[in-house]
């Protein structure tokens, strides 16, 4: 792309840094927000701007908060002592778009991945393992993505919660493997949250 001011290159390469967003649709987006109001344009600058200096991380499940706690944590509604754990965010998103799952949360932060030099010690593992010790937790369901690294990483958190008193649940192979929950729809995705089971038969049956 040849450009004729720089201001304008530079705002097409900043966003054709975000992820899915090639040149073209970066120019396209600039484009957009140069023929909106100026104030328009400021107000989405400091919205972005304030998003990134003032969010948080809840220090009881590590989902995205404007507090300490999260407001699934912090809702007396919520059943605490059901845990769903996630990879990411995203996850959680989508699991709250079904209406179907009434516990909370822990985000893993990712999965166990060797190959992308991604380890146990670097996941929010630990966390899990205390909230499970401390707190008076019935059920743990494991809802990650159906592939290797899901897989593994279920095996490890499972193998590392074996000796406490806990119930370990994983949704059902609702979702084809290697797909991404994120990306299922609402209703295949309940139906696996509900139709969950126990790890055990989960393990052999990947084994």
């Amino acid at each position: 792309m040849v450009f004729s001011s720089s201001l304008l290159e530079n705002a097409v390469n900043e966003f054709a840094k975000l992820p899915g967003i090639g040149k073209k649709t970066a120019l396209r987006l600039v484009l957009h927000l140069i023929k909106q109001d100026k104030n328009e344009v400021a107000h989405f600058s400091e919205t972005i701007d304030a998003m990134r200096r003032e969010i948080k991380f809840c220090k009881n499940c590590y989902n995205i908060s404007d507090k300490e706690l999260c407001n699934i944590c912090s809702n007396p509604m919520r059943k605490k002592e059901l845990i769903c754990v996630v990879e990411n965010i995203r996850d959680v998103i989508a699991i709250e778009s079904t209406q179907q799952f009434n516990g909370v949360y822990h985000v893993l932060g990712g999965i166990i991945s060797p190959l992308d030099g991604i380890g146990p010690e670097q996941l929010n593992i630990e966390g899990l393992t205390k909230r499970v010790t401390e707190e008076k937790t019935v059920e743990i369901i494991f809802a990650l993505n159906p592939t290797i690294q899901g897989d593994t990483t279920i095996y490890y958190i499972g193998r590392k919660l074996k000796e406490l008193p806990v119930k370990i649940t994983t949704i059902a192979r609702g979702i084809a493997f290697g797909g991404e929950l994120e990306y299922a729809d609402e209703m295949t995705l309940a139906k696996s949250i509900s139709n969950r089971i126990p790890i055990e038969h989960y393990i052999a049956s990947i084994g």
